[in-house]
């Protein structure tokens, strides 16, 4: 048994299905397919049952991810430590970052940092949801959070406020009537869903999206109004505010990474730099407008 066999087999069944776990590591449907086929026959053990949505694991499996997930910890760890020895800047860096953060402000000061350090090569995935660092699914994220998981080590760089938004003959409607707004629904996390609901009261929006951007294009519209962060709301000139930033709605900005990965040259430079160039914007960031 290798580890490559372990490898395969830990992404199937974490994605639950051979499609998944090919995805997940860049290979042909048909040879992750082959492979847990033989990993089986070799085994003389069913590792999987079909089921509608995939596969599940049987109870040999679930024995043979246990030992899986503790052999990929032990080649994590010494993977880490033999990292951990480079001293310039180079080799595969994976990023995670919030759509709306990746696309807009923090885009620049990727493109910076890949200016400047040309041998570290820079994967971008863009999530909304948890990405397993411990798993090394991604090496660092970018996130806006005031609970970071107690596993990972990173640095809080600074506030991101929001303030609420609209269309501004929307806004300026609603401030010479005096009347009250139409609220977005917005389902895109948490946090701007227990704050949506808190500001509009029992008003029942009548139009609900479950993303930042989906939310600022809604607002282009004239649809109503919306908790946007500043850093997006401000930046938009088919955008006015309807209220001022509310301290309540303040969360910190944090890059987090793995503690294997804390001495390695790539992740140092990466976090220095972006910390930087956060900095230079801590102005927009915190909806502090001249």
């Amino acid at each position: 048994m290798n580890w490559d066999d372990l490898r395969l087999f830990l992404s199937v069944a974490r994605g639950g299905s051979i499609s998944s776990g090919a995805k997940q590591l860049g290979l042909q449907h048909s040879t992750v397919s082959r492979r847990m086929r033989k990993l089986e026959q070799d085994l003389g053990v069913r590792l999987f049952d079909k089921v509608a949505r995939g596969y599940t694991l049987t109870t040999a499996g679930e024995n043979l991810m246990q030992a899986a997930e503790r052999m990929e910890r032990e080649v994590l760890r010494v993977d880490g430590a033999l990292v951990g020895a480079d001293l310039k800047p180079s080799g595969p860096l994976r990023v995670t970052a919030i759509d709306n953060m990746a696309t807009t402000v923090l885009m620049p000061m990727f493109a910076g940092f890949s200016r400047k350090y040309p041998e570290v090569v820079l994967h971008l995935m863009v999530s909304n949801s948890d990405v397993s660092l411990a798993r090394r699914e991604a090496d660092v994220a970018i996130r806006l959070t005031d609970t970071p998981p107690e596993t990972l080590v990173g640095k809080r760089v600074l506030t991101v406020s929001s303030a609420i938004y609209g269309n501004p003959l929307y806004v300026e409607q609603l401030r010479k009537k005096g009347q009250e707004p139409h609220w977005l629904g917005v389902e895109c996390c948490g946090f701007h869903r227990s704050w949506t609901r808190r500001a509009c009261g029992a008003q029942k929006p009548r139009f609900v999206v479950d993303d930042t951007l989906l939310t600022q294009a809604a607002l282009h519209e004239g649809l109503g109004v919306s908790i946007l962060p500043c850093f997006m709301g401000d930046s938009d000139p088919g955008l006015a505010r309807f209220g001022d930033p509310h301290p309540e709605w303040d969360l910190g900005l944090w890059i987090l990474f793995h503690p294997d990965l804390r001495r390695t040259a790539r992740m140092l430079a990466f976090r220095d730099y972006m910390m930087e160039a956060m900095q230079a914007k801590r102005e927009l960031f915190a909806g502090r407008r001249a």
